[in-house]
């Protein structure tokens, strides 16, 4: 115990010292700094007060003076310069003629004085002057033709006046530096002790299964706690899940954790888009996966926990591929999960899809400088697909209780739609879009009913804690509910829903890792395929058809980059792979057209022995076929003008298991947050897009792997299935707190 005391009052120790040896430095600094500046005011104030009492005197003198100097009474004279030097401070009094010499003096008139030293011009004067007994102060008044009278004062007390005020000065800066040690000292300590009891009453789990408790600790001191208590909730759970807190977050750690958490629960995902689609080629029957992030995020968590997938089914052979309810066992070859698809009408299709979802709030949580477009027809096509797909999810669930995983903007309204069916469901709702600020959303004409039907999830979920913060104001500007920021829930009409930020991620390792040959081959193959030579280099591009990919910028900075370095010219190409997405909107095919007719000036211009500056695949690509142009590219290119996540940038890291190449990522991407070796640039400013295209093509294969290496340990750590989990680990924590509560308001 002894121990514990001495090493505490040792911490206290070296906690005061933080504060007070700087304080003190800063003291002494400022004290050396003004004691110089007092005295120049001393003397400043000595001087002009010897000038006030020279005039003074002279100005007394001058009139007897002169009547004496007119009769040339010498005895009175004296007299009378005598009589006058009886002042303590007025050291000696001498009179010079017309002729600068001195003819009338006091016996205490210096010596080393005389007339031509002191009077230079016929005016009154005053000069400050450094003799062997000391400073003096000499005043000169003319006195007409009769010569000028001259008045020594003596300087010295200055001198021990500013002696005493620096003394002053020091003891007054010691007695300010110990007063305010003292109040610091004392309030930083009630602030640490008050702060620590807060963390203690967290880490004992005060607040953090009552996210409406008082607060524990000092307001000021909120924003601080609210970060720590957010971490301490992952920590927690993640600690109840293994004994230790290293997990390997893997298709069997998640399935083991919703047999421990969830009670086996099988979980039920809806999206628009399918995970698998089957179209007819050829009088054949196809399967390919769509050209979607959210597909690459969501499908292996459905391969890893089994359920069912709710999705609109628009395949040319969709319809022949399901059974008499509309399902169909997916993967093709593995048969883990059922999809169940809805279908809808090609008018249904035009107002839910490609009119509300993707002319209105697709543009509207994009700052991509695109207006967003509403129209009452398409709101009213929305409302109908999204209770067709409650009604479904409804269907699917074989409990009163189940999981859902709501998938993105084109389901706003499907939480709470569900909610009234299934009042005991848990709900997560993932946002894979950015969220607006609330001046933004407020363009939206049917704003309220959205944000309502949000709040029916348990768990709302987005890429970043900046969306969470844009959509916590926005909750607060238009709807009248209780929102605690420090726990980042909002209750509204008895519902509790969580606002959390949860970065979403891929598979990892990849499942084709391990099959495809090295990097070097690939590369070889790739350039041959392309009619390229071989050393050539190789950029990769990787989106859908969209506005807010910056293809344009990207074209334009490639165009820069040849423009400032010529010697690229016809040794580089951009592989630009842009899969057709809403071809049946105006909007998307204007930008269409202008992309090719972009790629086509440039290649006009840099082409060189039949080597393209860009080429552009606007064509689907499977997965693996991508893979294989990420692993072939020494640099891959992520311009988004505004983006939720961007899974291309992870799925190039995860594709480079020769820790080699280079990511050039827009800031506006999520995946800027978490790539920071990345080259980032703003892709709006296309000179500087273009220097870091120069700067990943010619970096060292050093600097390469040390980046590439931090990235691929990020993407290996915090892969999607630890995305799921997190997600999954709070609906059980919640879920726990209900039943809890209804158990203790039962024996109540």
């Amino acid at each position: 115990m002894k121990h514990y005391k001495s090493g505490f009052s040792l911490r206290s120790l070296h906690f005061s010292l933080r504060f007070v040896v700087p304080l003190a430095i800063a003291l002494v600094l400022l004290a050396f700094a003004v004691v110089p500046l007092v005295d120049k005011l001393t003397l400043r104030w000595a001087v002009r007060d010897m000038d006030i009492r020279s005039s003074l005197i002279a100005n007394t003198l001058h009139d007897p003076l002169a009547e004496l100097l007119q009769h040339e009474n010498k005895v009175k004279i004296n007299s009378l310069l005598f009589r006058t030097i009886q002042d303590e401070r007025l050291l000696a009094l001498g009179f010079c003629d017309s002729n600068g010499k001195l003819i009338y003096r006091t016996s205490t008139f210096p010596e080393s004085l005389g007339c031509s030293s002191v009077v230079s011009q016929d005016k009154a004067s005053s000069s400050l002057r450094r003799l062997p007994q000391g400073a003096v102060h000499v005043a000169v008044h003319p006195m007409g033709n009769n010569g000028s009278l001259i008045l020594i004062h003596d300087m010295s007390f200055v001198e021990r006046r500013s002696a005493d005020t620096r003394k002053y000065v020091i003891v007054f800066f010691a007695l300010l530096g110990i007063v305010i040690s003292v109040i610091t000292v004392f309030v930083a300590h009630l602030s640490w002790r008050g702060w620590m009891d807060g963390v203690r009453a967290m880490l004992r789990g005060e607040g953090i299964l009552r996210p409406f408790s008082q607060p524990a600790v000092a307001s000021e001191l909120q924003p601080l706690v609210g970060d720590l208590r957010s971490l301490l909730r992952t920590l927690d759970a993640e600690r109840r899940f293994a004994d230790d807190a290293t997990i390997t977050w893997s298709p069997d750690s998640l399935r083991k954790l919703l047999h421990q958490q969830l009670a086996g629960e099988r979980i039920i995902v809806v999206s628009n888009r399918e995970p698998y689609i089957h179209s007819k080629k050829d009088g054949e029957i196809q399967v390919h996966r769509p050209a979607s992030g959210l597909v690459t995020a969501v499908e292996p968590v459905m391969r890893a926990c089994s359920g069912t997938w709710v999705a609109h089914g628009g395949g040319s052979a969709d319809r022949e591929t399901v059974d008499s309810h509309d399902r169909v066992r997916v993967p093709p070859n593995s048969q883990e999960y059922n999809l169940r698809r809805i279908w809808l009408t090609k008018e249904e299709e035009e107002g839910y899809y490609y009119g509300f979802a993707n002319e209105g709030l697709w543009p509207l949580c994009h700052i991509a400088h695109v207006r967003p477009i509403f129209r009452t027809s398409d709101w009213r096509e929305y409302v109908r697909i999204n209770q067709r797909f409650a009604d479904a999810v409804v269907k699917e669930s074989d409990s009163e209780n189940p999981v859902v995983l709501v998938q993105d903007y084109h389901f706003a309204l499907l939480p709470e739609m569900i909610r009234r069916a299934l009042p005991k469901a848990t709900i997560i709702t993932f946002w894979h879009i950015p969220w607006p600020n609330p001046e933004s959303f407020g363009i939206c004409p049917w704003r309220e009913e959205l944000l309502k039907g949000m709040l029916g999830s348990t768990i709302l979920g987005f890429h970043t804690p900046y969306h969470c913060k844009n959509f916590l104001e926005t909750v607060d500007r238009y709807l009248e509910t209780r929102i605690e920021h420090e726990s980042s829930t909002i209750s509204r009409r008895g519902q509790l829903t969580m606002v959390e930020s949860y970065p979403i991620s891929i598979q990892w390792p990849p499942p084709w890792q391990g099959t495809l040959p090295p990097v070097e081959q690939t590369r070889y193959e790739m350039l041959a395929a392309l009619g390229l030579p071989a050393g050539h280099l190789l950029g990769i591009g990787v989106d859908r058809m969209d506005y807010t990919k910056g293809i344009l910028e990207r074209f334009t900075a490639v165009e820069r980059m040849l423009e400032l370095h010529p010697e690229l010219v016809g040794h580089f190409t951009l592989i630009q792979i842009a899969a057709p997405s809403r071809s049946a909107l105006e909007e998307y095919q204007s930008f269409e057209a202008r992309v090719h007719a972009l790629a086509e000036r440039i290649n006009r211009r840099f082409s060189r022995e039949g080597c393209q500056a860009i080429i552009l695949k606007a064509e689907h690509h499977e997965p693996e076929e991508v893979n294989r142009y990420y692993r072939s590219a020494q640099v891959c290119m992520v311009t988004s003008l505004h983006d939720g996540m961007n899974l291309v940038a992870k799925e190039f890291v995860a594709a480079r298991d020769d820790e080699q190449g280079v990511l050039v990522l827009s800031q506006f991407t999520g995946a800027a947050h978490e790539l920071h070796e990345s080259l980032i640039v703003n892709p709006y400013h296309v000179e500087q897009t273009a220097e870091a295209l120069h700067q990943a093509l010619t970096m060292p294969e050093y600097e390469q792997q040390e980046r590439m290496r931090s990235m691929r340990a990020m993407v290996r750590d915090f892969n999607v299935y630890r995305w799921a989990g997190r997600m999954l680990l709070d609906a059980a924590r919640i879920r726990q707190r209900e039943r809890l509560a209804v158990r203790i308001g039962d024996n109540s």
